[in-house]
């Protein structure tokens, strides 16, 4: 069944508890051997991180998206994008705080006996121990609605 359009709307504004993260140098290393790209010199982590960091970072899971959109098991999830924009260098062993959650919802019927899409945008922060925006981070899913 296709989750209520109304339902889906509604999670527009809900904002996700928020929480802090910190990336350790050995988290660091891992990441960079298993995406191939190199460390950097010093203390600098490499931007893959904001692939993850701000989920885990904002208190929300994937998983927890996920029951948010009603995602059926059976029916795939796609990325439609991901922008950073990265005001400060991420560095290992500095806190940030994060917060954000779902800034948009849109449906897209099945035209011509084409699926149902759920699409939803999420907008996280990332902060310093300052204070001061290191990163925002946007993206958003695709919840198709196959067999429903």
């Amino acid at each position: 069944m296709i989750p209520d359009l109304d339902a889906m709307t509604a999670l527009v504004g809900r904002r996700f508890p928020g929480g802090e993260y910190r990336i350790e140098r050995w988290e660091d290393f891992l990441l960079s051997d298993a995406t191939g790209v190199t460390t950097l010199p010093g203390d600098l982590v490499h931007p893959v991180h904001l692939f993850h960091m701000p989920i885990a970072g904002a208190g929300v899971t994937i998983g927890e998206l996920f029951a948010l959109a009603e995602a059926n098991r059976a029916a795939p999830v796609s990325i439609d994008h991901y922008d950073w924009t990265i005001h400060r260098p991420l560095r290992q062993d500095h806190a940030y705080r994060l917060e954000g959650g779902i800034t948009a919802h849109e449906r897209r019927d099945g035209e011509g006996g084409g699926p149902t899409v759920d699409s939803f945008t999420y907008a996280i922060d990332v902060k310093d121990e300052a204070g001061g925006l290191a990163a925002h981070v946007e993206f958003k899913w695709h919840y198709w609605r196959l067999g429903e």
